[in-house]
Formats: C-alpha cells, sequence, structure tokens
C-alpha cells in the first residue's frame, strides 16, 4: 500500500455554529482557485503552507468533538476550496462515516472531476455559494463564470444531496430586487436546495489584507444594514 493522502489545513474551528447545521467540526483547508472580492480568509488561498494530517489523524480529532454535534452537527470542510483537495477531502469523510458522523462541504462549486464525484459520494450536505446571479460580475469579482457553480448545482440534483444556498450580500453589486429574483428561480428550479442564506458582507477581514501586504478590492465598499438584508430576506420569503 501507498502512502496516505496527506490533507493541508490551514486552521480548525472545534465548535462551529456558522458552517452547516448544528454544532459542527470545521476544516479551512489550504488553496484556492478563485479570487473572490469579498473573500474572509485570504490566507488560505497558497496552496502551500497549512499543516499537514492524514484523513484518519483529522477524523480522530473530529472525533472528540463528537459529544457536541448532537442530531444535526458533525464535520465541514471549508477554506479555501476544499475540491482542490477532493481525493483527501473523500477519504476523510468515508473515515467520519465509519465513525457515525454527518459531513458537510462549504465550496464555490467551481469544480468537477473524477475526484470531485467520488467526493459527493461520501458528502451528506453542500454549502453552495452562488455569489453573484450575472457571468460579468462571476468574471469580475470571483474569477469564473457563473456556467461553473450551475453545473455543480445539477450534478448535487442529480445525485439528490441536500444543499444550503449562500450568497454574501454586498451593496452595489448584488443586492437588489433584481439579484433575489434570480436566486428565487435558481431554488425553484432544484429541488435539492431546503434552505437559502443571505449573509451580510462584513469588513473585519480587511487586517488580514493588511498583515499579508494584500490589496483588499472591497475595502470602499459599506456593510448592508440590517434593513437592507431583512429587505431582501422579505423578498426571498414571499410566496
Amino acid at each position: 500500500m501507498g502512502n496516505p493522502v496527506k490533507g493541508k489545513i490551514n486552521s480548525i474551528q472545534t465548535m462551529g455554529t456558522l458552517d452547516g447545521p448544528g454544532v459542527r467540526f470545521v476544516a479551512f483547508m489550504q488553496g484556492c482557485n478563485l479570487r473572490c472580492g469579498c473573500c474572509h480568509n485570504p490566507e488560505t488561498w497558497p496552496m502551500d503552507g497549512g499543516e499537514e494530517y492524514s484523513a484518519a489523524e483529522l477524523a480522530k480529532l473530529a472525533e472528540r468533538y463528537r459529544t457536541y454535534f448532537g442530531n444535526d452537527g458533525g464535520v465541514t470542510l471549508s477554506g479555501g476550496e476544499p475540491l482542490l483537495q477532493a481525493e483527501f477531502a473523500a477519504e476523510f469523510f468515508l473515515e467520519c462515516h465509519k465513525l457515525g458522523i454527518n459531513t458537510c462541504i462549504d465550496t464555490s462549486g467551481s469544480i468537477i472531476s473524477d475526484e470531485v464525484l467520488a467526493l459527493l459520494g461520501h458528502t451528506d450536505r453542500v454549502l453552495l455559494d452562488i455569489k453573484y446571479t450575472t457571468d460579468e460580475k462571476y468574471r469580475e469579482f470571483v474569477g469564473c463564470g457563473m456556467d461553473k457553480p450551475l453545473e455543480f448545482l445539477e450534478v448535487l440534483e442529480k445525485r439528490g444531496i441536500p444543499v444550503t444556498l449562500r450568497q454574501v450580500i454586498i451593496p452595489g453589486l448584488n443586492d437588489d430586487a433584481g439579484n433575489i429574483k434570480i436566486l428565487r428561480q435558481i431554488v425553484a428550479e432544484h429541488s435539492c436546495i431546503d434552505k437559502v442564506e443571505l449573509l451580510p458582507f462584513k469588513k473585519l477581514c480587511s487586517v488580514k489584507y493588511e498583515k499579508q501586504g494584500l490589496d483588499f478590492r472591497f475595502k470602499n465598499i459599506s456593510e448592508p444594514t440590517p434593513e437592507k438584508m431583512a429587505e431582501l430576506q422579505k423578498l426571498l420569503d414571499e410566496e
């Protein structure tokens, strides 16, 4: 047998409540193929760096916290982009399933490969970011076309994998009724989507950019007001 695949992990959050259902063990994976203007974790972008774990080592670490998971919690792979390390992620999720631990991926959905399809075979839920609803904004502020996440969503639909659709609301870019209308249409066309989360754009991450000498593209954009978030949520929830 060859050596086990190692995963590069940037950081671990042991009691996460924002990355999937219930309380979760969240591993933020090293490396990202995109450069989103609103990214909170620029330290995860380079593929080099992070701490190496085998799937068994990371699963053993996650198991320590299983008493906190309850019926809904489990593990989430976030990033960075976990699909870049799909082979490791699949092995990790397989180990988690052996232990009876629920699995979730937080992803941009920009990569489809044989390794990613194998990973989805061990995935209980996907948190899928639909960052904008126009191809033009995707290409300018994300680094791929809108066709990528929509194609990934079709794979999830065919496989019947539950999806939480997420969008960070960024004033001036996607905080309008037209964007919400298209989001609603995407949800209506995919029965696998059972939850939608609108998340307010935050600028706390600007400190990370300064520390690494990186330009935070959205530094001059304001955070959305609670009133604006409530207005968009109301539009999203309309029957």
